[in-house]
């Protein structure tokens, strides 16, 4: 069998019982609820300067740590050095003195360093767009390559993280093990439109509504559409 035909069994298999356009019309509700609700993730404050290496530092920082955090810690090491070439100028201490509390943050100050280096020596010192490239840079796994593109370049890319995983295998639009299986289904199935925002929705949903354990459906926009997968009990 060829391998596009196998690519598409393979997608076949792990596509959910949901229909794409009850999935489509679930994260429109989702946005309507989230609307107003005082939410903001530190990365969309971050990409409002429309800097794919401010996005990179950003996610980099935000690695087990709070978004309250990650907006401060990286806005003050950006404000010293906005570009790959001033933070190099910087020592590894003194970027881990920026960036704390941020979690991990003396390995994160290594991490950065080393991605400044090789932004100037392998990509001249701009954030390349295309994930095979970000995947090349020390500390970028695809969660991170993906929200680079998608809110540091503005091109069509699926951040998957676990909070988007276990929404779509609890609502049966996916049926998937592992993060990276969920984005080949996604990219397979859903609309492009939704590709960039279905990453913020889901963590602020999967935060507040569909936590991982004991989910508030009696409170859920979408509980009479949620096929509950994987829900042993609820509140």
């Amino acid at each position: 069998m060829p391998k596009i035909e196998e690519s598409r069994e393979w997608i076949k298999r792990h596509s959910g019982a949901l229909s794409t356009q009850k999935m489509s019309q679930a994260i429109e509700r989702i946005a309507v609820h989230l609307n107003g609700s005082g939410h903001e993730l530190a990365l969309e404050k971050i990409a409002q300067q429309e800097d794919p290496f401010h996005v990179l530092v950003g996610c980099i920082i935000s690695l087990r740590t709070k978004d309250e955090v990650t907006d401060v810690a990286a806005s003050r090491l950006l404000a010293r050095a906005p570009t790959p070439d001033s933070l190099l100028k910087i020592a590894e201490e003194e970027i881990s003195r920026l960036i704390y509390p941020a979690g991990f943050y003396r390995r994160k100050a290594q991490t950065l360093r080393a991605i400044s280096l090789m932004l100037l020596e392998e990509f001249e010192g701009r954030v390349p767009s295309d994930i095979d490239s970000l995947l090349m840079l020390p500390g970028v796994g695809r969660k991170t390559a993906n929200l680079v593109r998608a809110v540091g370049h503005g091109l069509p890319a699926i951040c998957v993280d676990t909070h988007v995983h276990r929404i779509c295998n609890r609502l049966d639009y996916v049926l998937t093990h592992a993060p990276d299986e969920t984005e080949q289904v996604l990219r397979s199935r859903l609309p492009p439109q939704f590709w960039v925002p279905i990453n913020a929705l889901f963590v602020a949903f999967g935060r507040q509504i569909c936590v991982p354990i004991s989910p508030h459906c009696s409170t859920c926009p979408i509980r009479e559409g949620c096929r509950r997968v994987g829900v042993g009990r609820s509140r």
